[in-house]
């Protein structure tokens, strides 16, 4: 997993809802934990942006995935992303889809836009975007 060029401000806590964007089976998650980030601040929430994987349970979906645990990478969020030319880019709702343990996305095509920086991130996931912004 390599750096990211641009300034991502972290606004997913632990026990926020996620709709999915893909078509694994699943509709909606609810963020579990952050994996890679551990302690922080005593007291404060560790949190999670585009880019991140996190760890979550199936809230909504096929009954093969409900209350599963299962790896999430956000792909898009509502507070913005300041680019390294200045540009900052906001999405209109949070998404994320799943990933096994290697990174590589379960479903086939992801719905909506998907940020740049989660393809420089994660190449295979590029492949299944249908826009990327």
């Amino acid at each position: 997993m390599k750096g990211l060029s641009s300034k991502i401000t972290k606004t997913l806590v632990p026990g926020a809802m996620i709709p999915c964007a893909d078509n694994s089976g699943a509709y909606t998650f609810r963020m579990i934990h952050i994996i890679g980030k551990t302690g922080g601040r005593p007291g404060k929430l560790t949190a999670a942006g585009v880019g991140d994987i996190v760890s979550a349970s199936v809230r909504s979906g096929t009954p093969a995935y409900i209350k599963k645990p299962v790896r999430v990478v956000i792909i898009r969020q509502k507070a913005s992303i300041r680019r390294a030319s200045g540009i900052r880019v906001k999405f209109e709702d949070n998404a994320g889809i799943m990933v096994n343990e290697e990174n590589l996305p379960i479903g086939t095509e992801v719905k909506g836009a998907m940020a740049r920086e989660v393809v420089e991130r994660f190449v295979k996931i590029g492949g299944v975007a249908s826009r990327v912004v």
